[in-house]
């Protein structure tokens, strides 16, 4: 995905403004209540994730940079995409790897964008500290924004066109071991055998189109993932064939 946007507070849709209490932060007991009854609206429930978050913020950064630090000297797939990119003059350690908080972003339309992390030629990656769950996660995060990074090196990708944002998309899901069976049976409920990998791809590629700001809708994002899905699946280059 493309660069995180900065740690501004998270926007909140004008309808929940207008038909629900205002959201306090300090009744922290009251508002646990609510969330363990499952009677607190969404536009709450992100209010209230966010509030913590940025409570906790250090924390999740200390963890992350911890997370960070270890898969650059010890994960496979981490250390080969640090040495591709480097075959290609570039170069990702901890000095332009980082680990912030990320917030939700809020869409025109009142949907809710999270994201694990993101890539900027310019500034390297960034992990989302709030959002990582382990060390596995982290490692991830980061095998999937180094392919953006190896892409952007190879080709000189033009992010802001969505046929090059979605077949690097495509490889990234692809390629990062996001989608391995494994991680789809337990960390999303995804039981399917057949054509599991595909599917995680094309969805997880689709997701990430439809969060860029210039993708109108989800139909263009799934018909500039179709468009492009034969020729960017099949390339698994650096790699001689999808990491599981």
């Amino acid at each position: 995905m493309s660069s995180p946007e900065g740690n501004k507070p998270p926007l909140v849709p004008d309808s929940a403004k207008e038909s629900e209490p205002q959201f306090d932060p300090t009744a922290r007991t009251r508002n646990w209540f609510s969330i363990l009854l499952g009677t607190m609206p969404p536009s709450h429930q992100m209010l209230y994730r966010e509030d913590q978050y940025a409570r906790h913020e250090k924390r999740d950064c200390d963890r992350c940079e911890e997370w960070r630090d270890y898969n650059l000297k010890y994960s496979p797939i981490v250390i080969f995409m640090q040495k591709n990119i480097r075959d290609l003059n570039g170069k990702l350690d901890a000095d332009n790897i980082r680990c912030r908080r990320c917030p939700t972003r809020v869409t025109e339309d009142g949907k809710m964008v999270r994201q694990g992390g993101g890539f900027s030629p310019e500034h390297g990656i960034q992990l989302c500290a709030n959002e990582m769950r382990d060390s596995k996660h982290v490692e991830d995060t980061l095998a999937h924004e180094m392919v953006h990074a190896w892409d952007h090196l190879r080709w000189k990708v033009d992010w802001g066109d969505l046929r090059h944002a979605a077949c690097s998309e495509i490889r990234a899901a692809s390629l990062s071991g996001e989608c391995r069976w494994a991680r789809e049976f337990w960390t999303r409920n995804n039981y399917r055998v057949t054509q599991q990998h595909q599917d995680c791809v094309r969805r997880r590629a689709v997701k990430s189109v439809l969060a860029r700001p210039w993708c109108k809708d989800d139909v263009q994002a799934v018909k500039v993932v179709n468009e492009v899905w034969d020729s960017c699946y099949s390339d698994t280059r650096p790699f001689d064939e999808i990491y599981k």
